[in-house]
């Protein structure tokens, strides 16, 4: 009993310092990092939407992992297995959880409408935690950067650092 209340208490108070969480739903290939609220118990999350994050195969009633990271050091501080819920829009658990993200939403393209436009065009789900911790795991999960064709810039020219790092007479 004390040891899942450990859990719960580890859990939540990640969860609620941490700005980005990594979800990797039920038989999804890779995890994403996506930012979120802790509301009520419960990871709430907001996406599939123009101009949103995309909660790629997060269906309700399913199940995501969770990780949860350290804001100042990025490192793995948590994970846990979450079922996923998704309030229908106007209920009262859809308005809690659409309070909460709306204030934490940064640079929303339509302001105080936003929450009209998520009600038609996006998702609103909650994860709730279900049962102890994860495991920590052995090896580092590093994974290969998915393909893009951005490409890096060039090298520095060699008298840039004297233009900008040289002192002005006067």
């Amino acid at each position: 009993m004390t040891s899942e209340l450990l859990d719960q208490a580890l859990v939540e108070e990640a969860t609620k310092k941490s700005g980005l969480i990594w979800v990797k739903a039920a038989g999804a290939p890779a995890a994403r990092a996506v930012w979120h609220v802790w509301h009520e118990g419960a990871v709430c999350l907001v996406g599939d939407g123009p101009g949103e994050q995309p909660l790629t195969g997060l269906a309700e009633g399913g199940t995501a992992e969770v990780t949860v990271r350290s804001k100042d050091k990025g490192g793995r501080l948590v994970s846990f297995l979450a079922q996923v819920d998704e309030p229908a829009p106007g209920t009262e658990a859809w308005e809690a959880a659409v309070a909460e993200l709306k204030g934490k939403r940064l640079n929303a393209p339509d302001g105080e409408a936003m929450t009209q436009r998520w009600a038609r065009e996006c998702r609103v789900l909650r994860l709730e935690p279900s049962g102890a911790v994860l495991p920590l795991p052995d090896g580092s999960l590093a994974a290969a950067p998915v393909g893009s064709p951005v490409t890096t810039r060039e090298a520095v020219p060699a008298g840039l650092p004297r233009l900008l790092f040289r002192k002005r007479k006067r």
